[in-house]
């Protein structure tokens, strides 16, 4: 697409009021795009558009960005979106290979869609931000242009071989002293291909499974859910007395340890409860901790509270709750906090109200993380509740959500470290109810995804660490990947595995009855943190459910909402209990169904005995 010099010049220049400062596209078909050809070499980090200072049908919703030292040869930078709005966004461009940072000449914007489906592509302004240092920007270049070389290289080495040209191959090692791969898959190439010695193979075989070669395959196979109903064991028959009642909107939290997991609250369609239980999974076994924690200086009854577990520690907290509108009123409205000590069996209260110690007001279907190195609690979101006055004041009608806190346990003191904020600064984050955060005590980050806000299904991600209190845009949820990601509007559970560095989502059932379909479908998402990727591990159908006939084993939970999920990171299970259907026709109905799920992947010990299968099928064995 060639554009004139005077159009292409107004994107240098960010000028919101004027409407005719932009580049506009010629139609609104691809290959629509626009080259930006810098000073000098740079690396190039970030893209910044500017845009119109109203909605505008020209914006850019979906577009690519290139790279590349020129025209011919570009590699792709980035595949995002814009909102249909008039604030400014950047977005992070990819500026290594390897780790190693590579520089750029030329800027490629490829528009692929705007707000309005049949209107042209319009870019208003571009700002681009990097490092153009010569003395930092030369080492990359030269690194680049060898890195070039060798890939060229090495094509060349993987075409002689596959050819049998084994002496142009051996020149041109030999000269170039460029690997083509590991040792290992030469060492296999030579007794496999070249020799034949099959027995050999399987040796080498063997031996690279005891070295571990195999474990970067393995982390990225896909992996296989595994659901199993948990039928406890009773010591009083099948009496209720001996386990959780059904409930939804309850808490639960794991000791890793002792393999425990710990069950509080909840509301069983028609009353909020305040029994306590622990279930041992190496006993396989519930006990009543508590049948009324109140009368033991603990919480009173409630639902859509929060709790965690500082296992360092073995101690217990719960923060917020639910109330009805009718029983709303300064006194009931006061934010309780309270620790229970494992090892004593007691109940501490630390707070008559959070919100007259510099905490959070009282607040429902927030998130609340421990980070047990530091003794901290962050508690993020969720909505605040509030009397019902007898003046309509539209604002005090509006809902009002909670920002971010942290609570220092040692010091018994709250802070306020982010606003509800509904500006999109780098540094701004907007509260939410139904959402999910977890904290990663490696690289020390909340990460936080999805929720609520009024009638706005949010579709972000983003980060926070926690010491350099810095907020990180995973995704602004601008992207369309339909299907690629957690579908917005339905429930999820999330947890979370710091050694394996992944977040796992359960995706249920919604509560707005308006998005509930009768064919909804459970679905489980890994998001890889390294890779900045996720996968979908599995969507059911519920046939389990409909079809009685089916073994116990080939069951899964039916999709549903206020349920709870935990996990044990150290022996790779997950647990979850109860929740609401969401029966049209029993509105009250609740679950106490208690399942375990492990997620399995391909062993050493399977992956080395396919090998030999497909080493011995090639000696002619099979």
């Amino acid at each position: 697409m060639l554009a004139t010099f005077e159009s292409t010049r107004n994107i240098l220049v960010d000028k919101p009021n004027d409407q005719s400062s932009r580049w506009s596209s010629e139609s609104n078909y691809p290959p629509q795009y626009l080259i930006l050809k810098l000073e000098r070499p740079a690396i190039v980090q970030n893209i910044t558009f500017g845009k119109y200072e109203k909605t505008h049908v020209c914006n850019l919703k979906k577009f690519k960005v290139f790279g590349g030292m020129n025209e011919e040869n570009m590699t792709e930078l980035l595949s995002s979106g814009l909102k249909n709005d008039y604030n400014k966004e950047t977005f992070t461009l990819k500026h290594k290979i390897d780790e190693q940072m590579f520089p750029c000449r030329f800027i490629k914007i490829v528009p692929l869609l705007s707000w309005g489906p049949s209107f042209n592509f319009s870019i208003w302004y571009v700002e681009l931000s990097g490092i153009d240092d010569p003395d930092v920007v030369q080492p990359c270049l030269n690194w680049y242009s060898k890195y070039r070389e060798q890939e060229a290289i090495r094509l060349c080495l993987k075409h002689f071989r596959q050819h049998n040209y084994t002496e142009a191959f051996e020149s041109l090692q030999k000269k170039t002293r460029i690997a083509l791969e590991h040792p290992m898959l030469t060492d296999l190439h030579d007794k496999l291909v070249l020799k034949g010695d099959f027995d050999a193979c399987e040796e080498l075989i063997e031996k690279a499974v005891n070295d571990g070669l195999f474990n970067q395959y393995i982390s990225q196979q896909e992996y296989k859910p595994r659901w199993s109903q948990i039928i406890p064991k009773s010591t009083k028959g099948d009496g209720e007395d001996n386990r959780p009642g059904m409930r939804g909107g309850h808490q639960m939290v794991i000791d890793v340890q002792t393999e425990t997991v710990y069950l509080f609250g909840g509301w069983d369609g028609t009353q909020d409860l305040a029994d306590f239980w622990a279930y041992s999974v190496k006993e396989n076994q519930w006990a009543c901790v508590s049948r009324d924690t109140e009368k033991e200086n603990g919480p009173s009854a409630r639902s859509c509270h929060k709790m965690c577990i500082d296992i360092q520690r073995r101690q217990i907290y719960t923060l917020g709750r639910y109330l009805d509108s009718s029983v709303r009123n300064s006194k009931s409205l006061k934010s309780d906090f309270y620790r229970y000590d494992i090892d004593t069996n007691t109940w501490m209260l630390l707070s008559e109200d959070t919100a007259a110690d510099g905490g959070p007001k009282l607040v429902f279907d927030h998130q609340m993380c421990m980070d047990s190195d530091k003794h901290m609690i962050y508690t993020f979101g969720g909505r605040i509740l509030t009397c019902n006055g007898s003046v309509e004041d539209s604002r005090a009608s509006e809902p009002q959500f909670s920002g971010l806190f942290a609570f220092s346990c040692q010091c018994q003191t709250w802070k306020l470290l982010r606003e509800d904020s509904c500006n999109a600064g780098p540094e701004d984050i907007q509260s939410r109810i139904g959402h999910c955060m977890l904290f990663h005590s490696k690289n020390r980050c909340l990460y936080v995804f999805g929720g609520q806000r009024s009638k706005t299904y949010l579709n972000d991600f983003f980060s926070y660490d926690v010491d350099s209190d810095h907020v990180d845009i995973i995704s602004d949820g601008t992207k369309k990947d339909s299907g690629m990601v957690p579908m917005t509007g339905f429930t999820q559970r999330a947890t979370i595995d710091p050694e394996l560095n992944e977040i796992h989502v359960l995706s249920g059932l919604s509560k707005d009855k308006e998005k509930r379909e009768e064919n909804v479908r459970n679905s489980f998402w890994i998001y890889d943190i390294v890779r900045n990727s996720w996968s979908c591990v599995y969507k059911n159908d519920q046939a389990a459910k409909d079809n009685p006939s089916k073994s116990l084993q080939e069951e899964e939970p039916c999709p549903r909402f206020a349920h709870q999920l935990v996990y044990d990171e150290l022996h790779k299970v997950h647990y979850l209990f109860g929740g609401n259907p969401g029966k049209s026709c029993s509105p009250k109905m609740r679950l106490d169904d208690f399942w375990s799920l492990k997620l399995c992947r391909p062993s050493k010990d399977y992956l080395l005995r396919h090998c030999k299968y497909l080493i011995r099928k090639h000696r002619g064995i099979f």
